[in-house]
This record gives structure tokens, C-alpha cells and sequence, in this order.
């Protein structure tokens, strides 16, 4: 094996596992996107009764929504937090000074992610709104189908190393294109759909939302894919293709 083609190799493993483990990173945390909003009240009866929603397993997008505007709420594939802010009595006694912030974080279930989006967040009679119910799907399974294209790439990697070929990694290349296709179709759809969210339920005054640090990992994770992914395939072909040409040169 030349050099050069092994150096390419050894290039796109490192950008794949690279790009494996930001991914992983990003679907396993909850900072996708983040909401800042002011400090409540500590005594309101409205913050008490939007915290009880927000833990209740029947909480629908709407009530769980505004508790996250409320509450600094951070948003990922799979759950959603607040945090409570310092001395809030009607979550601690009130003879209890000291400050603290507590995080409380609800996960959602399989039914709320193939769940429906209805055009007005909240109101059932408002009608599906499928532009959203598939954003919201597309970007929860695409992550999943990047990962395990790149965990199926990765082991005919292996068996290309242990067979001492680089032909097989074009097959690698091109799982990693797929997958890399795949994390960008998920990063877009996220953001459309925090888009139409928004449209629908406007942020209260004085709340920003930003996207986090999970949603930049897996936003970085796409180009370091598509790189691995032609490194791979230029590896393969440029190498099999010098191979023809030798082997037609020893015969002629």
C-alpha cells in the first residue's frame, strides 16, 4: 500500500472517530437549545403550578413549552430541563436560606416523539399540523441512522485492514456520506422546527433562546463526515486504480 493512500486512511479514521463521538455526545445531552429568561417570583402560584405540569406525564407541548421559557429550559432529543431558581419557597421551606438552583429534567417517552403536532400547540381541535409532527420525527431518528451508518462503516473498515485492502473502504466512504447527509438533514429539521414552534408560541418578554452546545457538536460532526467520507473513497479508488494500471503493465 502506498504512503499516501495510507495516510489518507489513517486521516479519515481519526475524522470518523472524531465525528463519532461528537455525535453520540450531541443525542445524549440536553442543550440543544437553550432558553435565558429572567428570575421569577419566588412566591407566584402561576411558577408553582407550571412546575407541577411540566413534571406531569401528560404534559403537552404547549404547558411544557412555557415552563421552559419560564425557567431557563434546555431542550435535546430526548428530554427537556428547567432549572428552579435561588430560594424559590414553593419548592424548598421557607426558613431554608441558603441559594441553590435546582435542575429538574423530564424525559420524553416513545408515544411523545411520534406523537402529533397540532397547528395550535395544545388545542387537540385545532388540527395535525404535519409539517411539524415529521420535522419533529425526522430530526429524533436521523442521529440514530448517521450513528449506526457510521458503526456499519466502521467495522468494513476493519475488515478492509485486516484483509490488507483499501477496496472494501469505498463502501465505508460511502456509508459516511450517507451519514453524513443524515446529520445534516437532522440539523436542519431541528432548526425548522424551533423556527415553527416559534411562530406558533411567541417568546414572553425578556426570554432569548439560543442554540447549544449539542446542536454545534452534531452541526460539527456533519462536515468531519463528509471529509472522512472522500478521503476514504479517493483513498480506495485512486489505489485500485494504480493497481489496474500496474498489473496491466506486468502483463503487457
Amino acid at each position: 500500500m502506498d504512503n499516501r493512500f495510507a495516510t489518507a486512511f489513517v486521516i479519515a479514521c481519526v475524522l470518523s472517530l472524531i465525528s463519532t463521538i461528537y455525535m453520540a455526545a450531541s443525542i445524549g445531552t440536553d442543550f440543544w437549545y437553550e432558553y435565558r429568561s429572567p428570575v421569577q417570583e419566588n412566591s407566584s402560584d402561576l411558577n408553582k403550578s407550571i412546575w407541577t405540569d411540566f413534571a406531569s406525564d401528560e404534559a403537552d407541548e404547549k404547558t411544557y413549552n412555557d415552563a421552559l421559557f419560564r425557567f431557563n429550559g434546555t431542550m435535546g432529543l430526548w428530554r427537556r430541563c428547567i432549572t428552579i431558581p435561588q430560594n424559590t419557597h414553593w419548592y424548598s421551606p421557607p426558613e431554608r436560606t441558603e441559594s441553590f438552583d435546582v435542575t429538574k429534567c423530564m424525559s420524553f417517552t416513545l408515544n411523545e416523539q411520534f406523537m402529533e403536532k397540532f397547528v395550535d400547540p395544545g388545542n387537540h381541535n385545532s388540527g395535525i399540523d404535519l409539517l411539524r409532527t415529521y420535522l419533529w420525527r425526522c430530526q429524533f431518528l436521523l442521529p440514530f441512522v448517521s450513528l449506526g451508518l457510521m458503526c456499519f462503516g466502521a467495522v468494513i473498515g476493519l475488515c478492509a485492514c485486516i484483509c490488507r485492502s483499501l477496496y472494501p473502504t469505498i463502501a465505508t466512504g460511502i456509508l459516511h456520506l450517507l451519514a453524513g447527509l443524515c446529520t445534516l438533514g437532522s440539523v436542519s429539521c431541528y432548526v425548522a422546527g424551533i423556527e415553527l414552534l416559534h411562530q406558533k408560541l411567541e417568546l414572553p418578554e425578556n426570554v432569548s433562546g439560543e442554540f447549544g452546545w449539542s446542536f454545534c457538536l452534531a452541526c460539527v460532526s456533519a462536515p468531519l463526515q463528509f471529509m472522512a467520507s472522500a478521503l476514504f473513497i479517493w483513498a480506495a479508488h485512486t489505489n485500485r486504480k494504480e493497481y489496474t494500471l500496474m498489473k496491466a503493465y506486468r502483463v503487457a
